[in-house]
């Protein structure tokens, strides 16, 4: 089915489909455009200097139905309440194939005149970033525990009975992270201690970019990077449900790594520790097109 659904910061939604009160139409705007730099040479034609992805201006198209004029106007009332200019605003795309998000800035909201209990109406939402992201992150996990033990199991208390395997350790320092979007991606890096870690970094095999944080995790701390060109970060989440910035920490050599099309071969490490330490990447592949 297709629908559109805006979500906000506070994670309130608005549903437009093909139910009342709020229909879903049709929406707009969704192709590519770019802006092409050129300079001529001493040859025919020019020269590509650079090519830069424009950002999109979807247009939403609906109508509200309500039995009675005061629902009508509530219904209204309630559409432009959530969809106001200065609000962080998150346009979901739902189809057969894809399920899609951007985020956007309300550029305005038109209404017709009703009739018969119908008033349509149409939404103008600019994208700053032309790229659909996924509505939920991937994930992939490093180093962590497999489980062995299957029910059913008898127990005892027989203190010569050999201790029960209830799984073990998988240690892999290296994994490779997919992006099969159309472009680079940022991505959330959680680092979790199991016991003192110092000095932790990840390292693209690659392109040789690293980030390393100077600091000393011990047992329960998450250290979270965040290399989203939109959301850039580094903090520390610690065993005592405290948090703190962090990103002063990094090296100087440090860099915000990117996930590059394709394949990318990912390292995690630490001056000392390393056997305790696990990691968790989340990303969000970005595409052109729905």
């Amino acid at each position: 089915m297709h629908k559109i659904i805006f979500k906000d910061a506070d994670g309130q939604k608005l549903t437009l489909k093909k139910e009342k009160p709020y229909l879903f139409l049709q929406l707009n705007g969704i192709g590519v455009s770019s802006n092409v730099t050129t300079s001529s040479g001493a040859r025919h034609g020019v020269k590509v200097d650079s090519v830069n992805i424009k950002e999109k201006t979807l247009v939403v198209l609906g109508a509200i139905v309500a039995n009675s004029k005061r629902e009508m106007q509530e219904k209204r009332e309630r559409l432009i309440s959530f969809l106001a200019p200065d609000k962080k605003i998150s346009l979901y795309h739902y189809n057969k194939r894809f399920k899609r998000k951007v985020n956007v800035v309300i550029r305005s909201l038109d209404f017709q005149e009703e009739v018969g209990g119908c008033q349509k109406f149409q939404i103008q939402a600019l994208a700053p970033s032309p790229f659909w992201n996924e509505e939920t992150e991937r994930r992939k996990d490093i180093a962590l525990w497999s489980k062995d033990l299957y029910f059913p199991i008898w127990c005892t208390e027989d203190k010569s009975v050999k201790p029960i395997v209830f799984g073990h350790r998988i240690s892999e320092l290296i994994c490779n992270v997919y992006n099969d979007g159309d472009t680079p991606s940022g991505m959330t890096i959680q680092l979790r201690a199991l016991a003192t870690v110092t000095n932790p970094s990840v390292l693209n095999i690659y392109t040789k970019e690293q980030i390393k944080v100077m600091t000393t995790l011990h047992k329960g701390d998450v250290l979270e990077i965040s290399t989203y060109s939109d959301n850039k970060y580094v903090r520390i989440y610690n065993a005592d449900g405290t948090s703190k910035n962090v990103l002063h920490w990094l090296t100087l050599q440090s860099e915000f790594i990117q996930l590059r099309k394709g394949d990318n071969q990912l390292r995690y490490d630490a001056e000392s520790g390393i056997d305790n330490l696990e990691m968790t990447i989340n990303y969000a592949p970005g595409f052109l097109g729905i």
